[in-house]
């Protein structure tokens, strides 16, 4: 019987008592733009805690072979896309960190998961408009996420 023998790792080095890894704020949209509530929360938990806000897009990208090709690549109308820019440049003039992603994928909740806990948000705050879309539709996606996301939820309609 061979030994083997593995290289030494040495073990992290303890946090200072008070200092903890300083995790973002995430405020996430489904292609619409934010409600204003949402957007308030955001910032202000990012404010407080002096920690990166990053803003996500998520539009959904079909599956259709032949949908990039013709322009239906993308379902999210300019105006929404400028109004989410809009609040970027707001939120960096709070004076923020502001990171800005904008994802495209045919599971848009999905990739909104996956970043949170890449990214290991302290908050994840769902700002879509709930009036602009069918209330099976968002309630599905607040299941999802409540079932699946690591971190706190604000959701966007759902409270003060």
């Amino acid at each position: 019987m061979a030994l083997t023998s593995r290289p030494h790792v040495p073990p992290a080095p303890p946090e200072a008592p008070g200092h903890s890894r300083r995790r973002p704020v995430i405020l996430a949209t489904l292609a619409v733009p934010f409600d204003p509530d949402a957007a308030r929360v955001a910032f202000q938990a990012a404010l407080e805690t002096e920690v990166t806000l990053i803003v996500v897009d998520v539009v959904e990208q079909p599956l259709w072979p032949l949908a990039v090709q013709f322009g239906r690549g993308a379902l999210e109308l300019d105006d929404d896309r400028a109004a989410i820019r809009q609040l970027v440049e707001h939120a960096a003039g709070l004076g923020l960190d502001v990171e800005h992603l904008r994802l495209r994928s045919p599971r848009p909740v999905e990739a909104l998961l996956e970043v949170a806990g890449e990214r290991s948000a302290a908050l994840l705050v769902l700002g879509s408009d709930p009036g602009r879309f069918k209330p099976r539709f968002f309630q599905r996606v607040v299941r999802k996420i409540r079932r699946r996301a690591s971190c706190l939820i604000w959701i966007a309609g759902e409270g003060p």
